[in-house]
Order: structure tokens, then sequence, then C-alpha cells
């Protein structure tokens, strides 16, 4: 079983770079207007449709479940070394779980996680955690995912 996801852009070119890099794989499909990456790890068939009217959706991110500390280190070292700006966290608390990841954007803006989960906790979050929250989120003191 694979997920599917369709999702459009203005820059087809700087998509297929960023998500080439996050997801380690070259389009199995690359056309003027489409690109199409077909994945195992993560299985995955994600399309990219150029559209200049692109606009990534508020309120939302995406994510990797990977199986260890040492691939988010991967994951880390692959988009810092493609110039990725990355958001890093080890060990904190979110959304229930103590978990380590990695967030990069792609050029619309729409964050993926890249991330391990180490324990189930009986806590969201921790308080100084901002995982998947918004600057506007953090300045008005929502907890993680909210």
């Amino acid at each position: 079983m694979k997920m599917h996801l369709n999702l459009a852009t203005c820059d087809l070119e700087r998509s297929v770079a960023f998500y080439s890099t996050l997801l380690g794989a070259t389009p199995t499909k690359r056309l003027a207007d489409y690109a199409l990456f077909v994945t195992d790890e993560p299985g995955l068939e994600l399309a990219l449709d150029l559209d200049a009217d692109a606009q990534a959706g508020r309120g939302q991110h995406f994510g990797i479940v990977v199986d260890s500390a040492q691939a988010v280190d991967a994951q880390i070292a692959r988009l810092e070394n493609a110039g990725y700006e990355v958001d890093i966290e080890r060990e904190e608390t979110c959304c229930y779980a103590n978990q380590t990841k990695v967030w990069a954007s792609d050029p619309e803006g729409r964050r993926w996680e890249t991330y391990v989960v180490h324990e189930d906790t009986e806590n969201r979050d921790d308080a100084d955690t901002t995982c998947c929250r918004t600057e506007t989120a953090v300045a008005a003191g929502a907890t993680c995912c909210t």
C-alpha cells in the first residue's frame, strides 16, 4: 500500500529539487508541467503539478516517520548539504510523544517533518516545545500542533 499526494507548485524545478532531497529519490516521470515520485520508503506516490496560483494550505504539515535517530540525522545532512534551512528538535515532547525530528519547508512553504518517536508520553508537549506550531501560534502561547 502507498499513499498518494498531489501538490501544486509555482516552481516545478525548485519543488523537484526539494522533494528529490527530502525523499532521497528522483522523479519516475518528469514533464514540463508535472513530476511524479514513486518511493517504497516511505511508501508514497507524490505528484507535483505546475500551477502559477499554487499556495500551501494554512495550519497543516506533513511528515515522514523513520525508525531511528540516525535516519533523522541522515535526513538533516541531506537537507543541509542541499542548502535547505532546517529546524532540529532532539528528544522533545510533542503531541504526546518524545521525538527527535527535523523540519524543512518546500518552495510553497509546506512544512515537512522527518521524525522518530522514542516513547509515548502523558504530556502533550513540553512548555518550551515549539515543534509543529507556527510563529503566530508560539507568540500566542498555543500548545503543540494547535
